[in-house]
């Protein structure tokens, strides 16, 4: 199988907030401060904390969600060079191969630690921090993208 692809910023963003969101450490921080800023609400309306420190506290849990939602995403994608260029991916039996006009490297599917599946994309995952986006736009239609997805559940372990 041979696709070809470039990358929408829009759908890369969307696609590197779904990363940052689905780790697990970030998921329990979320909800932490979540916990707090409700915390924060039911004390201010006891009248236990003053309106100065509850407006503190909405002001830090809305610079969070800023950060994680627009910020981080919004960095990465500017820093990494990988999304302004087009790629041709080749999937054999035994490892797949991303071309570029720079030159091109091959992986054996052993390689992969994991993978999941986003709206746009799925990201092939070598580690925690190191991951292929590979555009379900790519694909010529729906069956060619079924098929990617059997193969990598046949050849890939996911945890």
């Amino acid at each position: 199988m041979t696709i070809n692809f470039g990358y929408d910023k829009r759908q890369v963003i969307q696609a590197l907030r779904y990363h940052f969101i689905s780790k697990k450490e970030i998921r329990i921080m979320i909800i932490l401060v979540n916990v707090f800023a409700a915390l924060a609400l039911v004390l201010y309306a006891l009248h236990k904390i003053t309106p100065a420190a509850f407006l503190i506290n909405s002001f830090l849990w809305l610079l969070l969600m800023i950060s994680l939602w627009f910020v981080l995403p919004g960095v990465v994608y500017r820093k990494a060079e990988t999304f302004k260029h087009s790629f041709t991916m080749y999937f054999n039996e035994n490892d797949f191969t991303l071309e570029h006009t720079n030159g091109k490297r091959s992986w054996p599917y052993t390689a992969l630690a994991n993978y999941k599946e986003s709206p746009h994309f799925f990201h092939l995952y070598f580690d925690e921090r190191s991951f292929l986006l590979v555009p379900k736009t790519a694909f010529a239609n729906a069956d060619e993208a079924s098929a990617f997805r059997h193969l990598l559940m046949e050849k890939v372990r996911t945890k």
